[in-house]
């Protein structure tokens, strides 16, 4: 049965946010209550959280779709609905986030917090639509949908050490001896079938250990194992030469296993700047330990430190870990101080009309005239309840507001042309007529050619001849009433 997963494929849903409620308050001796559709609450988001206590991405290999809660449709008297549940999700220290073949994030550190995937907002209630013009709404917004993406994960196990050799060279047998570890151990190649991590003290200095599944020549290229696990000593600030001096193939001997292994770091790349440390291992074994002293000249003129040990004797371990955590300290202390990330915002322009108006030329898709892109409409269009009449104006007022109805008819929109915002379809009828009528060509203006608009003194005249109009009137008045008075 799979025990460790490091790879994996899922699919993120945030929550859909809740519909707006349509309600008018209705109670005895208040026949103008107005009215109270509360708003949807907004959907729950999916967050990553690294979980000290998950070392494998095992439970998604099971549960490929993870979904947050959606959140709840408002109700009347004002009632807001409820905010959808986030969903939580544990991911092990050193998984990496993948989408569309780029990277999202790298979640190191226990605690780390990644928002994946946003909830949808929800949708205003009448109340909410209330305005000078539009006194008692007949109508609410739908909720919006949650981000929906599809993701892979990639877990790269955070250790100090890394240690790399060929199949059964002892490299399991060494995280159980210097660590409580307890991995499998067999005298078969190919024993240990995922990484395995160990915790070792040496002095002040703690450090985490970790072995690759066996190493063999073309590794880097996806034969064997080494491909899948060659991942898990990218973060490593140490690697291990694990040299079997037991092995009793005649093709082999430590330089040549030495040399095979660097070539497969060197194929696998981006590992030329860690520290090595070569061992020596099975010097328990009489012929192991002879080979070991005949070979250690010829292993020094790699320039790195050589160490004899056996995880049976334990024979050179003690010496072996505090080798492993010098080379770690330094490491660690040739690294950039970390810095807090930096938030960068990046405020809209604020000449962006915040949508695009493009013409099929020819109309390709169908009988689609017109594409509208933008944030905005197309948020509006999916807020919008199209059964109903009063919802729809809503957004042609937005529409219109927003001057879309003036880019079509610039760019010889007619009423009927079909017009498509996100995936909804519509043929444009313009609230204003005069649009077209006054928009021509672009650089011109239909109404600045008008010839019958009257003139200052034609309009002063017009005023003055409806003032002694209304003074005659009066007196007209006056003396019919002295008439009456005398007779």
């Amino acid at each position: 049965m799979t025990s460790f997963v490091d790879r994996v494929n899922l699919q993120v849903i945030a929550g859909k946010g809740g519909n707006g409620c349509v309600s008018v308050h209705r109670e005895k001796f208040k026949p103008l209550g107005g009215p109270d559709g509360g708003d949807g609450g907004h959907g729950g988001n999916v967050v990553f959280v690294v979980d000290p206590n998950v070392h494998t991405l095992l439970d998604f290999h099971f549960q490929s779709r993870l979904q947050a809660g959606n959140g709840k449709h408002g109700k009347g008297s004002n009632r807001d609905g409820a905010t959808g549940e986030t969903l939580h999700v544990a991911v092990p220290n050193g998984t990496v986030v993948y989408a569309s073949g780029e990277q999202l994030a790298d979640l190191t550190g226990i605690g780390t917090e990644l928002t994946i995937a946003s909830g949808g907002r929800g949708g205003r209630g009448n109340a909410s639509l209330v305005s000078s013009k539009r006194r008692v709404p007949g109508f609410a917004e739908l909720g919006e949908p949650g981000d929906e993406l599809d993701i892979t994960l990639e877990l790269k196990s955070v250790a100090d050490v890394g240690l790399v050799g060929f199949p059964s060279a002892g490299k399991s047998s060494l995280i159980a001896a210097m660590s409580a570890a307890r991995p499998k151990i067999a005298d078969y190649p190919f024993t240990t079938l995922t990484p395995n991590l160990g915790v070792v003290s040496a002095g002040e200095t703690t450090y985490t250990i970790a072995d690759v599944p066996g190493l063999i020549p073309g590794a880097a290229q996806g034969k064997g194992l080494g491909l899948e696990f060659l991942r898990h000593i990218e973060r490593c600030a140490v690697l291990a030469h694990v040299i079997d001096c037991a092995n009793l193939e005649t093709d082999r001997d430590p330089v040549s296993d030495i040399d095979a292994l660097e070539h497969e770091l060197a194929e696998y790349g981006g590992l030329n700047d860690r520290p090595r440390i070569i061992v020596l291992n099975k010097i328990d074994i009489p012929d192991g330990r002879e080979l070991a002293e005949f070979v250690r000249p010829d292993l020094e003129k790699y320039g790195w430190p050589v160490f004899e040990a056996s995880a049976v004797s334990r024979e050179g371990l003690r010496e072996l870990s505090f080798a492993f955590a010098r080379a770690v300290e330094d490491y660690r202390a040739k690294q950039p101080p970390i810095e807090a990330t930096r938030v960068v915002i990046r405020p809209a322009a604020i000449d962006d009309s915040g949508f695009e108006v493009r013409k099929l030329t020819p109309a390709y898709e169908g009988d689609v005239e017109f594409v509208i892109t933008g944030q905005k409409p197309e948020r509006w269009v999916g807020q919008t309840n199209f059964e109903n009449e009063e919802a729809i104006g809503y957004l042609a007022d937005r529409l219109a507001n927003l001057g879309i109805e003036e880019e079509l008819a610039k760019q010889g929109a007619v009423p009927g042309s079909v017009v498509r915002i996100s995936e909804t379809e519509f043929e444009w009828e313009p609230t204003d007529p005069s649009i077209i009528a006054t928009v021509g060509p672009r650089g011109t203006d239909a109404r600045f050619e008008r010839t019958d608009r009257k003139s200052a003194d034609e309009r002063l005249a017009e005023r003055k001849g409806r003032r002694t109009e209304l003074l005659e009137r009066v007196a007209k008045e006056e003396e019919a009433r002295g008439k009456r008075r005398r007779g």
